[in-house]
């Protein structure tokens, strides 16, 4: 199959890192259908891609909604007629606060987007994979290195983060028999608004507040093209890719 002729589905990809992997995929040729919660910010992205309806499908999405995910993919399959690579890329954090002082609601949000959510649309996107011909295709999780290694006060985030790396295990030994391969990229600090604090200084385990190097985002996506062009026979399990000189190696 060549290129012009595969599907991606980008969750989250309004801004950031989803943005970013949706120009990528997109100057690879892929057909794109770009998932997130404001409709307006898809329907911006598409047109400065300079994409067109049979390109581009732009599909205002809550991933914690199961109602949504299944209109999500039915729209996908009408659409384009098939999914080749998902990017489960959509998520959120609560608050920077002591554990015993997050709320149940900031803790169940974070679990319904950032876990659940993947969840279902893994789910969905086995249902398509399995039954199109050619038949299988390729997930890509959104990871974190908090996963392994959390900052303070983030105990939502990466509880959640913690999860789908055994989530992208067993998706990819389910996925095996039916040629879909699942892959998770683990990213630091990326240049996007939601890092912005990070130049004026974070907490760091020592108590102490620290600025921190971040990387360009476009490097993220051109790392979510690499792991999205390759062959179903071949799979990049975990990738870590990451500003240099930020504090992971050693950081505590």
């Amino acid at each position: 199959m060549t290129v012009a002729a595969r599907v991606a589905l980008v969750t989250g990809a309004g801004s950031g890192i989803g943005r970013s992997a949706a120009e990528a995929l997109h100057g690879a040729g892929f057909r794109l259908v770009l998932a997130g919660r404001r409709q307006e910010m898809l329907d911006r992205v598409v047109a400065e891609l300079g994409a067109t309806p049979a390109t581009a499908l732009a599909v205002g999405c809550d991933v914690s909604d199961p109602a949504a995910v299944q209109s999500l993919f039915e729209r996908t399959e009408r659409a384009f007629g098939r999914l080749d690579v998902l990017f489960n890329n959509a998520g959120v954090s609560a608050p920077a606060v002591s554990l015993e002082d997050v709320s149940f609601a900031q803790w169940k949000t974070v679990v319904d987007v950032n876990l659940t959510g993947v969840f279902l649309c893994t789910q969905a996107a086995f249902r398509l994979m399995k039954r199109q011909d050619p038949r299988g295709g390729r997930i890509i999780n959104n990871g974190s290195i908090s996963a392994y290694v959390p900052r303070p006060r983030s105990a939502p985030y990466a509880a959640t983060k913690h999860a789908i790396s055994g989530l992208t295990r067993a998706t990819a030994l389910d996925g095996r028999a039916y040629d879909i391969a699942c892959g998770q990229i683990d990213i630091g600090n990326a240049a996007t608004s939601m890092t912005a604090a990070m130049e004026q200084g974070l907490l760091q385990a020592d108590g102490s507040i620290r600025p921190e190097p971040r990387m360009d985002v476009e490097q993220v996506g051109q790392a979510v093209l690499q792991m999205a062009g390759l062959p179903l026979e071949t799979n990049i399990l975990f990738m870590t890719i990451m500003a240099t000189k930020m504090p992971y190696v050693g950081r505590g």
